[in-house]
């Protein structure tokens, strides 16, 4: 946090006003089916990035990313998006999220500090986002409510930016808790949060360093058309977690189905079977049961690669890896990996005992022996929200 201040000083002359801190994430499973209203199982981390603000007394605003080693700047009167600023239209998104709906907000120095950079997939952005977000509140003179802070980020997101306002990425980064997953309901807008109470478990997130290629086109699967087939296959169960499941016969399931092509249908029962597992996992954290909890992020890892077709050679040969490493029975297995993030994500996490963490570690040396790219990996632990800190 020093380093922060440094930089925050050396670059604009005089110390922060306000200092945020806002947690990594990643997505153990869940993430691609928001569009229909399921449920995401996301767990933030303790790679916190930092959000350093002064107050300027004009309307300029000037961003200063460290790690990058890039700086942008823009004016409060002419607030645009522009595709070379990158990081930086984020930042711009928030203060939008604020002007635009009649929150006044002053000319700023900002400074971004994160280990981790955005490329990397593991919630950077986001972080950045609601870290700033927060920022910007504390220094209002008539602060947001909670509900406006959040509508605040939406329409940054939405109107600004033109993307989806990713919920499971947004708890993730404000509500998460030390030692737990958050566990969002895109039907109800909710959460929940799960303890992670796992004894002798490390939890590994391995930066691929795979380019980001476009597989296929993700947003063909929400076309409003596709979401009201699966509506179909849903059934109100009240012994189920979040009160429904999907139809499990195979014949009603290729019935509704008929209507859409074979890729089609492929990648919407991988959503049906994902939302499953969704709820396989929810019931393993309560239980406390590792084995079960392996084996379904297991499963889900294979319908990501066989139905959804968003792996990739170099990250199944990671996740075999893993898997290898069971010297005992599927029963009792030592960890389990899979593919995080939303589209491709070129990133896996991985839950394992710690006495086979060295031996991973070493699996990735060979790794870039074979694939030629350099992998990043990254231990971590569950951490808590989005916070001012104190300096």
């Amino acid at each position: 946090m020093k380093e922060v201040l440094k930089a925050h000083l050396r670059e604009y002359g005089k110390k922060p006003d306000v200092l945020v801190s806002a947690p990594g994430r990643f997505h153990l499973i869940g993430e691609h089916s928001w569009f229909c209203k399921d449920k995401t199982l996301s767990m933030a981390v303790n790679f916190p990035i930092y959000v350093a603000i002064s107050v300027r007394d004009d309307v300029t605003v000037r961003f200063n990313f460290v790690q990058m080693d890039e700086r942008k700047r823009c004016n409060l009167t002419n607030l645009k998006y522009r595709k070379e600023d990158r990081w930086a239209n984020g930042i711009k998104a928030m203060i939008y999220g604020f002007t635009s709906g009649g929150f006044p907000v002053t000319g700023m120095n900002i400074t971004i500090w994160s280990e981790i950079l955005p490329s990397a997939g593991f919630g950077i952005t986001t972080a950045i986002k609601v870290g700033t977000a927060f920022g910007i509140n504390s220094l209002l003179t008539s602060q947001c409510s909670e509900v406006q802070l959040l509508q605040a980020i939406e329409r940054g997101n939405k109107l600004f930016l033109g993307t989806g306002n990713y919920i499971a990425d947004i708890f993730a980064a404000i509500y998460a808790q030390p030692g737990s997953c958050i566990l969002t309901d895109h039907a109800t807008n909710s959460f929940d949060i799960l303890p992670f109470d796992f004894e002798d478990i490390s939890i590994l997130l391995t930066d691929a360093q795979v380019p980001r290629v476009s597989v296929w086109n993700e947003a063909s699967l929400m076309e409003p058309e596709n979401v009201l087939l699966l509506g179909e296959l849903k059934e109100r169960k009240n012994y189920v977690y979040g009160g429904w499941q999907y139809e499990d016969s195979t014949t009603e399931i290729n019935e509704v189905l008929s209507v859409v092509d074979e890729d089609m249908g492929r990648r919407l029962k991988c959503i049906m079977l994902e939302h499953k597992y969704v709820l396989s996992a929810v019931d393993a954290l309560k239980k406390r049961d590792l084995a079960l909890f392996c084996t379904t992020v297991s499963r889900s890892q294979d319908i990501m690669r066989d139905l959804y077709l968003i792996s990739c050679p170099e990250i199944d040969w990671l996740v075999k890896r893993v898997q290898n490493f069971d010297m005992t029975t599927v029963r009792n297995p030592n960890g389990c990996s899979r593919i995080t993030g939303k589209g491709f994500g070129r990133c896996t996490y991985t839950i394992l005992q710690k006495n086979y963490v060295e031996l991973y570690k070493k699996k990735l040396v060979e790794y870039e022996r074979i694939f030629g790219f350099h992998p990043s990996c990254y231990d971590v632990e569950p951490a808590g929200g989005v916070h001012l800190c104190d300096f």
